[in-house]
């Protein structure tokens, strides 16, 4: 007979966890493993909400397993590591983002891109390598291996670092793989949003002309003033569209919804990329025509391996670059998830954790 998450492992753990496809969260006790000797374990401080918990709690991508514990935006403070751990030691600001596993000897994991192995395992939703559930950073604390844990660089405050575990790695990844990060280069960011905005302030501290196109003309002096973006018209908008065909390098389309993509296509220029960052739940057209007119390509990223996302994170700190974040209490996570859904926050909401998060008696 299976154990009841409580007493699966040695170390009691609390957290908010959904237990069917409502994706209501509810205070949950379970347990973590005892940590390892390439394990690191860690107080959970910060952990940031991601469009993707929406999905996943709600069973919208059909893989749900429950009780879910999201969150893979986890931050907070060392507080053991294992006899082989030769990266952190206790007092240590680390992270935990995406995966929490993988093979480890695949083509992907020896170039450092194991978020693409295919054996890769998801921080939550997933069983890890001991047959185990893994549960997410919406707990008051972590065990994870420590390949996939990475330093908090010192200068950048712990809630506002937490959504770029996710997020940030999301957009740096592709810039940096399609070649979209040389100074110079004019790239418009499609959808300002939780990862638009960031793509707006790796793409000007990289030293790019960054245009930024939306269906919200309430964003434009967001977009200029404060974010620094050179240009902002609307998709929407025939004559804006038409004066700025074949004018782009590059474009990165943070739109997570059905839209269509000749229109974005015809601004690129000769050889430019358009980049899928985000992921519609339905599955897009994409016209021939326009790709062999201009040799253009049409691509998509998944996140960044644990090299990748070591490097954005101390790329944002030497541009001082974090998210925008809402800070709110643990017990405010279901009202969060609504306000996400209508896409009611500028940027990112963050999870108080470590002052919010109690165990009920």
């Amino acid at each position: 007979m299976a154990k009841s998450p409580e007493l699966e492992h040695p170390i009691k753990a609390f957290g908010y966890a959904a237990r069917e496809t409502s994706g209501h969260l509810a205070p949950f006790s379970f347990s973590r493993r005892a940590t390892g000797e390439k394990d690191v374990t860690f107080k959970v401080l910060y952990c940031g909400i991601c469009h993707s918990d929406l999905h996943s709690i709600r069973n919208e991508w059909g893989d749900a397993l429950y009780p879910q514990v999201p969150g893979h935006e986890t931050v907070g403070v060392v507080t053991e590591v294992g006899s082989k751990v030769t990266k952190f030691k206790v007092g240590d600001k680390v992270g935990v983002g995406t995966l929490v596993g993988s093979c480890g000897s695949c083509d992907s994991c020896k170039s450092d891109f194991e978020n693409y192995c295919l054996k890769f395992i998801p921080t939550y939703n997933s069983i890890y390598h001991d047959g185990t559930m893994n549960y997410g950073g919406y707990s008051d604390i972590m065990v994870a291996d420590e390949h996939f844990v990475v330093g908090i660089p010192d200068n950048l405050p712990l809630d506002a670092v937490a959504p770029l575990l996710c997020a940030g790695n999301t957009i740096y990844s592709p810039m940096k793989y399609y070649g979209l990060d040389k100074p110079g280069l004019h790239i418009a960011v499609v959808g300002l949003g939780g990862l638009g905005h960031i793509a707006v302030k790796f793409a000007k501290a990289m030293g790019l002309k960054v245009t930024v196109i939306d269906v919200d003309m309430a964003k434009k002096q967001e977009a200029v003033e404060r974010l620094g973006a050179d240009d902002f018209f609307l998709s929407q908008d025939q004559e804006q569209m038409q004066a700025r065909i074949a004018t782009l390098d590059g474009i990165i389309d943070a739109v997570p919804v059905v839209h269509p993509l000749q229109p974005l296509l015809l601004l690129l220029k000769a050889h430019g990329k358009l980049v899928l960052v985000g992921i519609p739940d339905k599955p897009l057209e994409l016209p021939a025509f326009p790709l062999l007119k201009g040799r253009k390509l049409v691509g998509g990223s998944l996140m960044g391996g644990l090299k990748e996302l070591q490097e954005m994170l101390n790329f944002a700190s030497k541009h001082n670059i974090t998210a925008d974040i809402e800070l709110v209490k643990m017990d405010y996570v279901n009202t969060a998830l609504k306000r996400l859904e209508k896409a009611d926050v500028r940027y990112r909401f963050v999870i108080d954790i470590g002052n919010s998060l109690k165990p009920t008696a």
